[in-house]
Order: C-alpha cells, then sequence, then structure tokens
C-alpha cells in the first residue's frame, strides 16, 4: 500500500490556492493516553488544521522544549509504543481524510528497522516522516524506502544553515520543508522574528518546495505574522499546553479544537 505524499501535496497546494498558508499542528502519540492523543489529533484537524504532525514519544529529544518533554513523558510512562503512532495515524487519517506525518528522530527507526516503519506507516495512511536529527548525508536509505511507499521526507533546516546546505538539503527532501523559525528548543515565544523570514526567503531560492515554518508560534497574530510569508505555519507546544493545563480530558480536547479554530483563522488573516 502506498503511504499519502500526494495528498500532504494536494493540501498544502489548495492551501496556496485559497491565498493562504497551511496550518500544520503538532501532538504526540500516547498523550494523555493512546486513545486521548488519537482524539486530540483528530480535534486539531476537526478544529481547522491542515495537517497533523503526530511525534513519536522519545526519551531524550534534542529539538522539543519543557512543554512536548512534559507530554512525552506522561506518554513514555503510559508504555507508548511505535505500534501505538501507527493506530493514532491510522485512526485520524480514516475519521479525517487529511494528511498525517510522524515527527521522529531517527534511532526509533534505525531500531525498529527502516523497511518495517515506510511499510507500516504508508499501510496506516501516513504521509510522511520529519526528520529532524537525520543528517541528509546519511539519509538514503530512509529516502529509498520512503519514495518505495510513498512517504515524504520532511528536512529541518534552522537560521543557521548556510545557502549552500540549504541547497544540499532540499534537493533530497520531499511534501515540504520544516524551517526552524529560531535556533533553540521547540517553545511558545513573544515573537516570531525576521529570522524566520529570512530563512524562508532564502530556502525558496533553493527550491519550489512549499516551506513550513515552526518553532515559537503560539496564537492567532503570530500565525498570521509567519502566513505572510510561509507557505505553513507549525504549531506544536501552543496545543500541548492546552491539554497539559485543562482540569479533564474533554477540556483538553475543546481546548485543543478552539485553538486549531483560532490559528486557523490567522493564517487566513482573519485574526
Amino acid at each position: 500500500m502506498s503511504g499519502n505524499v500526494q495528498l500532504l501535496s494536494d493540501t498544502l497546494a489548495a492551501a496556496r490556492s485559497e491565498g493562504r498558508a497551511a496550518l500544520i499542528a503538532y501532538l504526540p502519540a500516547g498523550f494523555p493516553t493512546v486513545a486521548g492523543g488519537v482524539e486530540a489529533v483528530k480535534a486539531a484537524l476537526d478544529g481547522g488544521a491542515d495537517v497533523v504532525e503526530v511525534g513519536l514519544p522519545h526519551s531524550d529529544p534534542v529539538l522539543d522544549g519543557p512543554v512536548i518533554q512534559t507530554a512525552d513523558d506522561i506518554a513514555l510512562r503510559g508504555g507508548v509504543r511505535i505500534a501505538d503512532v501507527m493506530r493514532t495515524v491510522r485512526e485520524a487519517h480514516e475519521a479525517t481524510g487529511k494528511p498525517i506525518l510522524v515527527m521522529t528522530y531517527w534511532n526509533p527507526i534505525d531500531r525498529y528497522g527502516v523497511e518495517r516503519f515506510t511499510a507500516e506507516l504508508a499501510e496506516a495512511g501516513g504521509a510522511g516522516c520529519i526528520l529532524p536529527d537525520l543528517p541528509v548525508q546519511e539519509s538514503a536509505l530512509w529516502r529509498e524506502h520512503a519514495d518505495k511507499h510513498g512517504l515524504a521526507t520532511v528536512f529541518v533546516v534552522a537560521p543557521s544553515s548556510k545557502d549552500a546546505r540549504l541547497a544540499e538539503i532540499t534537493a533530497v527532501g520531499s511534501g515540504f520543508v520544516y524551517a526552524a523559525s529560531l535556533m533553540g528548543v521547540t517553545g511558545t515565544r513573544e515573537s516570531v522574528g525576521a529570522q524566520a523570514e529570512d530563512l524562508v526567503r532564502r530556502t525558496r531560492a533553493t527550491t519550489d518546495t512549499p516551506v513550513c515554518v515552526g518553532l515559537g508560534v503560539s496564537n492567532a497574530a503570530q500565525a498570521a505574522e509567519v502566513a505572510r510569508f510561509a507557505d505553513g505555519v507549525i504549531v506544536g507546544s501552543a496545543f500541548v499546553k492546552r491539554m497539559l493545563d485543562a482540569p479533564d480530558d474533554a477540556a483538553g480536547l475543546e481546548g485543543v479544537r478552539a485553538l486549531a479554530a483560532d490559528l486557523a483563522k490567522g493564517v487566513r488573516g482573519q485574526a
């Protein structure tokens, strides 16, 4: 069975045809439970997200800030497994028809087996993977299997990336390019600065692949700011924080849905 890389590309193209950026939400699998995580992804999509990244919880994250680390810890203590990540992708995609990616560090895939992981992700209806710590020069095996199974390979670029490095990354990535707006780890911030706009401009000079910005966006005004210059706006910690701060799971889901609706207005310039 082939994965949904084309659905991802079509979704981003449809947003562009509407004159807006796509809204991409991030939520970790297994948080607050496996079933609860599935419902959270569905709530984000129902609220207005175009795409969701499902995080594969990791005990030693290099990109994730304290909010997502807290959620990952809850998921790991609950015994989340790669099979639960695949279940999350499958059930969310089947319920909504929207593109679902997995965001993961390389080590879990390497241990699980690249062929097995890509085959199962495609079978679950996944659209691809975001791989923040996989060096491009070491990605050939992954890309071979991802291409075979119809999955996007999304690499992360940072403000520190030189132009030649950006060209090297965008030459082999697919789906979209994840532009980290700031140096450092994920988390909500007061502003998403000029660094992000410059990074998008430099990245676009190397590729026609959509460039989506993450790290720091937490409200509709920030989403509108980033949507002016990016093809997609990626929001993670703000969604997770809504769930962590909620008095119960139902309130958490409503918080996710409401935030997605608010951010959806932001990417449409209606904030």
